[in-house]
């Protein structure tokens, strides 16, 4: 199903040429999703060695996921407007050179200021990536291009603590931006040499300054409630209601602007198809159940299971290694893609049902046995569900499609990390008042607890406040086990989306592709 459009495309690229160019490409991706994690398990080192509070230190997180929100949907306009070969080399080489002045920060500002640099250059990174990958593989070959871009995206935010963690832990803060700088020249440099000349046509469009403006005040509005809201009591904050209301008020008459403008920053129209509707709800849902419980297994192997930042991320390595190894075999398969997205879901489902059993004694293949199988499960949910949602588009409406859809996947994960973080202490919470009713002079079993830890020399006190101490390790494990449940469920009750799609035409015949 090619258009006329489609004769003057240049052919794909072959052999050593096409495996170098893609590398490329595949690493500017990694680069940015990497960049997204990677300062998160950092930022007590990065707070403490600028002289602030760890929450203040949250801005250097915030300013980079808001700038980033508002520049991911306007990729399509961008690439456009400039070409996509030269909109995604200039994004990788603005992104290198913000990474640098983000390694050599004086101050909390001058950081805050150059990661709000960092996250607006980035935006076209990945949707540039994904596009130029379709586009430079044959025809028979593009399920593997969107395996290759499947796995850094899947890959790197895994990767993300384990590196940041090693780093902080063992060098200047600075290192987990200056990485960057030596990838960032080697990307750049390959895409531009290799794909200089297979630019894609470019057309005089106006700018959507309204369109920009009430995007840029709604995102920055949500991105900051979802941040702070959490420290703040959430709704019972005057500040964290005013936002919701702009963030509301503000995504409405964007959506009115956006939708009635004749030439839109942003093309919402395209959710008037079936699979793209329906394919980002089931992208932006399960990557928000990943997304979040990625999070939160660090989070607890690190504040209440005695791991350092490091071994908590090899704890969760195996799901990115089986993903790197299972992607290129499963994207070779020819079964209706809503099977395997469907398949993906169960096994996302099963992996978070195994964690939902885990004991306070675990050891460390116990808790490594579920990411096996989420890696199986990574390896199966991008390729197919990308597959569903860019079915019968356009190529030159790729590059927004992308664009939507990632920044659709952000929002998402940014809503799950804020919702299950918040559910995780209230929960213990709940846990912990319940557990303390037992912990009293009146109980036989604590009175037997507290004599024996007496018996090897602590005093009472001490002896109570190793009790109380288990007590809330014991609260967090039921919180957590609770949340590994609950998203286990969610990957079920998510498969029904994924079958209100059209079966998508083979990968030799669809049109983004052509």
């Amino acid at each position: 199903m090619s258009g006329p459009a489609d004769a003057s495309a240049p052919p794909p690229l072959t052999g050593a040429a096409l495996w170098i160019t893609a590398t490329a490409l595949a690493l500017g991706t990694f680069m940015q999703v990497l960049d997204g994690t990677i300062a998160n398990v950092a930022l007590p080192t990065v707070a403490g060695n600028l002289g602030v509070s760890t929450d203040s230190g949250t801005w250097v997180i915030t300013s980079f996921a808001c700038a980033n929100g508002v520049t991911v949907p306007l990729t399509g306009w961008l690439m456009g407007r400039f070409g996509v070969v030269r909109t995604f080399t200039v994004s990788v080489i603005a992104f290198t050179v913000a990474s640098l002045l983000c390694g050599i920060a004086w101050s909390l500002p001058s950081l805050i200021g150059f990661r709000i640099l960092q996250g607006a250059v980035s935006g076209p990174m990945i949707p540039g990536s994904q596009a130029l990958l379709i586009a430079i593989f044959p025809a028979d070959k593009r399920s593997t291009a969107l395996a290759m871009w499947s796995m850094t995206t899947l890959v790197a935010p895994v990767l993300g603590p384990v590196l940041g963690g090693y780093i902080s832990d063992n060098y200047h803060w600075g290192w987990i931006f200056l990485i960057n700088v030596p990838v960032g020249i080697i990307a750049g440099a390959i895409t531009w040499r290799g794909l200089a000349s297979r630019e894609t046509p470019t057309r005089k469009l106006p700018i959507d300054t309204v369109g920009l403006i009430l995007l840029a005040f709604w995102v920055f509005s949500l991105q900051t409630m979802l941040d702070l809201g959490k420290d703040r009591d959430w709704f019972h904050n005057n500040l964290i209601v005013v936002l919701t209301i702009f963030a509301i008020v503000g995504f409405i008459a964007w959506m009115i602007w956006e939708l009635t403008d004749k030439t839109p920053a942003v093309d919402l129209t395209l959710f008037k198809r079936r699979n793209f509707g329906f394919g980002v709800l089931a992208l932006c849902l399960g990557y928000a159940v990943f997304f979040a419980n990625n999070l939160l297994l660090p989070l607890w192997l690190q504040q209440y299971m005695g791991y350092n930042a490091t071994w908590a991320g090899i704890v969760a390595a195996p799901s990115g290694m089986v993903a790197v190894l299972a992607t290129p075999f499963v994207s070779k398969l020819k079964l209706d893609p809503r099977l395997m997205a469907s398949a993906a879901f169960l096994a996302f489902a099963g992996s978070f049902f195994m964690r939902s059993h885990y004991t306070p004694d675990a050891s460390f293949w116990v808790l490594t046995a579920p990411l096996f199988l989420q890696g199986f499960a990574m390896s199966m949910f991008f390729v197919q569900l990308i597959t569903i949602s860019f079915d019968g588009l356009p190529a030159e409406k790729v590059p927004s499609a992308s664009g939507i859809s990632n920044f659709a996947r952000i929002t998402g994960g940014s809503f799950a990390a804020s919702l299950i973080t918040t559910y995780w202490d209230r929960r213990e919470a709940l846990h912990q008042s319940r557990l303390v009713e037992g912990a009293n002079s009146f109980s036989p079993i604590y009175r037997q607890a507290l004599d024996q830890i007496q018996a090897f020399g602590q005093p009472p006190l001490q002896a109570a406040a190793s009790v109380m101490h288990q007590v809330v390790n014991q609260a967090y494990l039921l919180s957590s086990l609770e949340l590994f449940w609950l998203s286990g469920w969610l990957c079920v009750v998510m498969i029904p989306a994924i079958w209100l799609c059209r079966k998508p035409a083979p990968s030799d015949h669809v049109v983004a592709a052509d």
